[in-house]
């Protein structure tokens, strides 16, 4: 106990908590601009960090961290873009709520998924960070793969009617996402000739030009008058500004299932949370009492996705503080941060040094108590940020997303991308195909290559059959828990027709 107040102490001082509110706040701000990730918001601010003592440093840098992701959500919610890759999924739902007047309502919701998530994940990284290393540790090439399986499968539940529509918006995105270069042999694949397109096409130039742009396309669509309306109106009804406790509650299943997928994924090297946002949108999708409502301003569609993204934040770190591995490119900044502070990491600090440790668990806690008390205000000015006219903000949307896709790598050629999967959305949306089967299956497919061909090199390597999978227990376990719920899906399925049947 001596050793864990000593910890608190570090992290509860003055100076620890004026760096986390920075940090935060910092993180908000970057947050919302599209084409700055996470990684890329705890980047910006290592060098500075250094430049400080590390108990005002780091929580600094986890403040940035965690600010990011809500920030992200503000403008996914406004004006369908958003901020980082993570918050695509929030848009399904946000941007309807916010075009029915309840933008406020919306962001809100969006708040206490985040802090939910965020302080679910580092609740669990504080008392089970050894045991959840050890769980992520055991996933390899097979394990991944019959976890992206699971994954790609819920697109049966994100699929428009009639399903053949889904289908090929899927397949789409799985073309989309081969074009580069084969990664095992190298070969090119879909680059005719283009040296541009070796690379593959670039995660956010895609979600930028598919969500964004589209839209404006769609708006420009209007007649004159209402382009020089607000771009989103916000209701004058008070319930349609808050988030009641009944409402709340309703969510509460939904909160906790997807921090729980968060947590889990974000312990998963490799995965991230852009991967944990759409895994925890379909799964909140089926497992929902009203279906129906997902797409067109459901909260659950708003919850789901920020309280999954939000816990890999804090999910990330557990392979990082137990064994000294990161899980993510943002955690591998952290680690470095570390490293050039002196502050070690791995099972023996646990033992030798744990008061570095407790003061980390309390900066984690504080940064979402401060990220939740500055989302309020930001919610505020991003109320007033979208009352201008929509002629104008149309045309900022344009320029911030080809900046957005300009400042990740200098390339004029993204910000081609952006503008060709802008029309590419807007005919999808004209013709009414679903958007969100082509994003899973662009984001899934190349994790899904990688590790299947991994499995059938680690099979040829060693003169084997793909059966030695079966050997490996967390392989079984996950197969066996996917039959099952297949099983259990086709059996309602099978019920719900026949039920029509018996009744005529």
């Amino acid at each position: 106990m001596d050793l864990i107040l000593e910890g608190l102490a570090l992290s509860f001082t003055l100076e620890s908590l004026l760096a986390i509110t920075i940090g935060v706040a910092a993180g908000q701000i970057l947050g919302a601009i599209p084409g700055l990730t996470a990684s890329m918001a705890v980047a910006l601010i290592i060098p500075y960090s250094f430049y400080f003592s590390p108990w005002v440093g780091i929580p600094m840098l986890l403040g940035m961290f965690k600010g990011s992701f809500f920030g992200a959500s503000t403008t996914a919610i406004l004006i369908r873009t958003p901020g980082t890759p993570a918050a695509a999924a929030t848009v399904l739902d946000g941007h309807p709520l916010a075009q029915q007047g309840k933008g406020a309502k919306a962001m809100k919701m969006a708040l206490y998924a985040s802090v939910f998530g965020d302080t679910f994940s580092d609740i669990c990284l504080i008392f089970f960070a050894s045991l959840l290393a050890i769980v992520a540790l055991s996933f390899g090439p097979a394990e991944y793969t019959v976890l992206i399986v699971l994954a790609l499968g819920s697109l049966g539940m994100l699929s428009s009617r009639p399903a053949w529509k889904g289908v090929m918006a899927m397949l789409l995105g799985v073309v989309i996402g081969m074009i580069g270069l084969d990664p095992i042999t190298a070969s090119e694949r879909l680059t005719f000739g283009n040296p541009e397109l070796e690379e593959g096409i670039g995660l956010i130039p895609m979600l930028i030009g598919f969500l964004a742009v589209s839209e404006v396309f769609q708006q420009m669509n209007d007649k004159t008058e209402d382009l020089s309306s607000a771009a989103v109106r916000f209701s004058t009804n008070r319930e349609d500004n808050r988030v009641s406790w009944l409402e709340f509650k309703s969510c509460v299943p939904v909160l906790f299932r997807s921090s729980i997928l968060g947590t889990i994924i974000g312990a998963m090297p490799g995965l991230g949370a852009t991967v944990a946002a759409f895994i925890a949108y379909g799964e909140a999708r089926r497992t929902s009492k009203t279906p129906e409502e997902f797409g067109k301003g459901s909260l659950e569609g708003i919850a789901a996705p920020e309280a999954a993204n939000n816990a890999v934040s804090g999910s990330n770190l557990i392979p990082l503080l137990a064994f000294g591995i990161p899980g993510d490119i943002a955690a591998a900044l952290i680690l470095g941060a570390f490293m050039i502070q002196g502050i070690n990491v791995g099972p023996l600090a646990f033992s030798q040094n744990p008061v570095p440790l407790y003061a980390i668990y309390g900066a984690l806690i504080l940064a979402n108590l401060v990220n939740l008390v500055l989302g309020f205000g930001l919610v505020r000015i991003a109320r007033f940020a979208v009352k201008v006219p929509r002629r104008l903000l149309l045309v900022s949307v344009l320029v911030i997303a080809s900046a957005g896709s300009y400042a990740l790598r200098g390339s004029l050629f993204d910000i081609q991308l952006v503008f060709v999967f802008g029309l590419l959305g807007f005919v999808m949306i004209r013709f009414g195909f679903p958007t969100v089967p082509l994003l899973i299956g662009f984001i899934l497919v190349p994790l899904l290559e990688e590790n299947l061909r991994t499995v059938l090199l680690l099979a040829s390597t060693y003169d084997e059959s793909l059966l030695f999978v079966f050997t490996r227990p967390a392989f079984v376990t996950m197969t066996v828990l996917m039959v099952l719920g297949a099983l259990f899906f086709a059996r309602r399925r099978w019920r719900k027709r026949a039920v029509p049947t018996s009744e005529s």
